[in-house]
Protein backbone atom coordinates (compact mmCIF):
# COMPACT_ATOMS: atom_id res chain seq x y z
CA UNK A 1 0.00 0.00 0.00
CA UNK A 2 1.54 3.17 -1.14
CA UNK A 3 1.22 6.18 1.33
CA UNK A 4 0.56 9.94 -0.05
CA UNK A 5 2.52 12.47 0.96
CA UNK A 6 1.69 16.27 0.38
CA UNK A 7 4.87 18.39 -0.49
CA UNK A 8 5.31 21.74 0.96
CA UNK A 9 4.74 24.80 -1.77
CA UNK A 10 7.49 27.05 -2.13
CA UNK A 11 5.89 29.43 -4.34
CA UNK A 12 4.20 31.23 -1.42
CA UNK A 13 5.02 34.46 -0.18
CA UNK A 14 5.02 35.27 3.65
CA UNK A 15 2.11 36.93 4.56
CA UNK A 16 2.08 40.36 6.24
CA UNK A 17 0.69 41.09 9.13
CA UNK A 18 -1.08 44.38 10.02
CA UNK A 19 0.90 46.67 12.86
CA UNK A 20 -1.71 48.61 15.30
CA UNK A 21 -0.02 51.35 16.90
CA UNK A 22 -1.74 51.91 20.29
CA UNK A 23 -1.84 55.80 21.58
CA UNK A 24 -2.18 57.04 24.76
CA UNK A 25 -5.26 58.82 23.96
CA UNK A 26 -7.02 55.48 22.74
CA UNK A 27 -6.98 53.68 26.39
CA UNK A 28 -7.43 55.87 29.44
CA UNK A 29 -5.58 55.04 32.47
CA UNK A 30 -6.93 52.45 35.47
CA UNK A 31 -7.15 53.91 38.76
CA UNK A 32 -7.17 52.28 41.52
CA UNK A 33 -10.30 51.35 43.70
CA UNK A 34 -10.70 53.56 47.16
CA UNK A 35 -11.06 51.22 50.26
CA UNK A 36 -14.07 51.16 51.98
CA UNK A 37 -14.36 51.88 55.80
CA UNK A 38 -16.23 49.19 56.64
CA UNK A 39 -13.55 46.79 55.35
CA UNK A 40 -10.79 48.08 57.24
CA UNK A 41 -13.47 48.03 60.56
CA UNK A 42 -14.40 44.14 60.32
CA UNK A 43 -10.45 43.43 60.26
CA UNK A 44 -9.88 45.60 63.32
CA UNK A 45 -12.60 43.88 65.09
CA UNK A 46 -10.93 40.47 64.24
CA UNK A 47 -7.85 41.46 66.37
CA UNK A 48 -7.57 39.20 69.48
CA UNK A 49 -5.26 39.26 71.91
CA UNK A 50 -3.10 36.81 73.00
CA UNK A 51 -4.77 37.46 76.79
CA UNK A 52 -7.98 36.57 75.66
CA UNK A 53 -7.18 33.62 73.73
CA UNK A 54 -5.67 32.41 76.85
CA UNK A 55 -8.79 33.29 79.15
CA UNK A 56 -10.90 30.91 76.97
CA UNK A 57 -8.35 28.55 76.21
CA UNK A 58 -7.85 27.75 80.13
CA UNK A 59 -11.84 27.64 80.49
CA UNK A 60 -12.13 25.04 77.83
CA UNK A 61 -9.34 22.87 79.45
CA UNK A 62 -11.19 23.75 82.86
CA UNK A 63 -14.47 21.99 81.29
CA UNK A 64 -13.03 19.28 79.83
CA UNK A 65 -12.19 18.65 83.28
CA UNK A 66 -8.25 19.81 83.62
CA UNK A 67 -7.10 16.81 81.66
CA UNK A 68 -3.76 17.34 79.51
CA UNK A 69 -2.95 16.78 76.45
CA UNK A 70 -4.72 18.84 73.99
CA UNK A 71 -4.06 22.36 75.18
CA UNK A 72 -3.12 23.01 71.23
CA UNK A 73 -7.12 22.20 70.55
CA UNK A 74 -8.33 24.49 73.33
CA UNK A 75 -5.88 27.09 72.07
CA UNK A 76 -7.59 26.80 68.01
CA UNK A 77 -10.97 26.57 69.73
CA UNK A 78 -10.66 29.63 71.58
CA UNK A 79 -9.32 31.51 68.52
CA UNK A 80 -11.90 30.15 66.36
CA UNK A 81 -15.03 30.96 68.67
CA UNK A 82 -13.31 34.90 68.94
CA UNK A 83 -12.85 35.38 65.44
CA UNK A 84 -16.68 34.29 64.89
CA UNK A 85 -15.76 31.24 63.51
CA UNK A 86 -17.00 28.67 65.12
CA UNK A 87 -18.37 25.26 63.84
Amino acid sequence: MAEKVKKASTSKAPRKTASVKATTTDVAPKKAAPRKKAAKARVAQMVVSQEEIAKLAHQFWAERGHQHGSHEDDWFRAEQALLGKAG
